[in-house]
């Protein structure tokens, strides 16, 4: 059975994405995975607190369907998929990565630098992950979706607002990975 600890090749994995899409197109639904948050918090009551959380979310129910099959496919993923091969990884990035501190580079897909309860309850990083938190949450709303619905949805539909919302999050990543992520760790 260990061919199913390899990765899926691009010729499955992406027809199969997109016969999710056009499953989606057909039945006029978009993916996302913010919605499923304003969901959960709509269930939870939220809407007694903002009006942005009064709405009907049993109309989007199927979405959190989707969202239990990642998360339930995440879990198989790891159970049955994951491999003990480390990550691949350029000579240049693990050097460059080993001058910064970290230990055991390519060994774990999260480095315990950076992926730890002990690293994440530190102030300055406990304040870095609320700050990003908020960050994400904020430019999901005033995108209109996450980055998700706009990539795989907006993009396969050909909208605008995808396209300059994607443009936007690559942008924003490529700075943030370059030009301040560096000077936060």
């Amino acid at each position: 059975m260990e061919i199913l600890k390899e990765p899926w090749p691009w010729y499955v994995s992406g027809p199969l994405l997109s016969m999710v899409m056009f499953l989606l197109l057909f039945f006029n639904k978009r993916l996302g995975m913010a919605s499923n948050l304003r969901a959960l918090c709509a269930i939870g009551g939220a809407g007694r607190i903002s009006p942005f959380f009064k709405y009907n979310w049993r109309s989007g129910f199927w979405n959190l369907i989707v969202i239990t099959g990642v998360v339930v496919g995440g879990v198989i993923a790891i159970q049955l998929m994951a491999g003990d091969h480390p990550v691949g990884l350029s000579e240049a990035t693990i050097l460059d990565l080993e001058d910064k501190g970290f230990t055991a580079v390519g060994l774990h897909l999260l480095p315990e630098e950076i992926f730890s309860w002990e690293m994440a309850l530190e102030p300055k990083r406990l304040l870095l992950l609320l700050g990003g938190g908020f960050l994400v949450g904020f430019g999901a709303r005033y995108a209109h979706g996450c980055t998700t619905g706009h990539a795989i949805s907006g993009l396969s539909n050909l909208q605008i607002p995808s396209i300059l919302s994607v443009f936007g999050f690559l942008i924003g990543g490529i700075v943030s990975a370059w030009l301040i992520l560096p000077y936060l760790l």
